[in-house]
């Protein structure tokens, strides 16, 4: 059995062909040099670069394989949530060829395959049910409770800004590049902080604390200030900034994250999407589960945390074998 998959959701093109439950090659053509220029994803931008760039990376996948289209069993792509203009590249393609060629299309969810991201060269019995499950990327901030593989419940979301997003932002206001957290996280490991120094720069937004919510969006408005009052941002600035911003982000999402675990009394809390992949985020959630008693699960490889089409094959795989 072949599966192609694809994702478009974003900025980055990305396709991958597996063979039963092994990856034959995986492609993946990124835009973050484009998207640098306006430190931030202009959607009509990424829509073009996808439209120039798909034919290319499905060519790139199928002749590494020396595999034929025809010879493709099934066909997956991400359908939502993300950047419309994006993904309608994606779907289009897929669709074409599936309707062409008479192969079967999986319709995937895309956070939803950033959780099942977590499968990704892992034995189904290293996860136990239920757990808890932080989603935490550029355009969605959630906990999820998942009684089964198949069975998901959102406990709650951000209500303004996820966390990715802040990121970028405040990276934006340092002038730094786009994307924000991994250039934060870099800075943020590069400073320093007193021994003797307890002091901490920004708010952790709790909201009400026993509950789920997030809210970034006044943490932006107080490096915003932070940044105006200090003007002129030395090296040295910018790296206490980024590691009180992180700090301030990361605390909050961990503990949401094991807060829900303990009321829900499960056995397993997850991280997904692409600011899984941040260090200080992972090493909280690891210290705060294992004081609970809690497994802790996580992509195990940066890649997989990204947009990639790993993911939508590995959601795909699990779909068809349910059939």
């Amino acid at each position: 059995m072949k599966i192609l998959a694809f994702e478009t959701s974003c900025d980055d093109t990305s396709l991958a062909l597996f063979e039963e439950d092994k990856l034959i090659f995986m492609d993946t053509m990124s835009q973050i040099a484009i998207h640098n220029e306006t430190c931030g994803v202009v959607p009509e931008v990424a829509a073009r670069e996808h439209a120039n760039n798909i034919f290319t990376v499905i060519k790139n996948v199928l002749d590494w394989a020396n595999v034929k289209l025809e010879e493709i069993d099934y066909l997956a792509v991400t359908m939502t949530p993300g950047l419309l203009p994006s993904l309608l590249t994606g779907i289009t393609v897929a669709k074409t060829i599936s309707t062409i060629l008479n192969i079967p299309l999986i319709e995937i969810n895309h956070i939803e395959a950033h959780i099942f991201a977590n499968y990704l060269e892992r034995k189904d019995e290293e996860i136990s049910y239920p757990l808890a499950c932080l989603t935490v990327s550029g355009w969605h901030n959630e906990v999820y409770f998942m009684e089964s593989k198949w069975k998901l419940e959102k406990i709650w979301s951000t209500q303004d800004d996820s966390a990715g997003e802040a990121f970028d932002k405040v990276a934006k206001m340092m002038d730094l590049w786009y994307p924000g957290w991994p250039i934060i996280s870099q800075m943020a490991s590069e400073f320093e902080r007193p021994v003797s120094s307890e002091k901490t720069l920004f708010p952790r937004v709790w909201l009400k604390k026993q509950e789920f919510d997030f809210s970034f969006s006044g943490l932006k408005s107080a490096v915003k200030r932070e940044v105006e009052l200090r003007w002129k941002l030395s090296l040295e600035d910018k790296r206490e900034i980024a590691f009180e911003f992180q700090n301030a982000v990361t605390e909050v999402l961990a503990y949401k994250l094991i807060n829900a675990a303990k009321q829900k009394n499960v056995k397993t809390v997850m991280l997904a999407g692409w600011v899984s992949a941040n260090d200080d985020l992972n090493e909280k959630i690891l210290k705060m589960a294992e004081k609970e008693g809690f497994n802790f699960i996580s992509p195990v490889k940066k890649l997989y945390s990204t947009d990639n089409a790993a993911m939508v094959w590995i959601n795909a795989y699990y779909k068809i074998k349910e059939l």
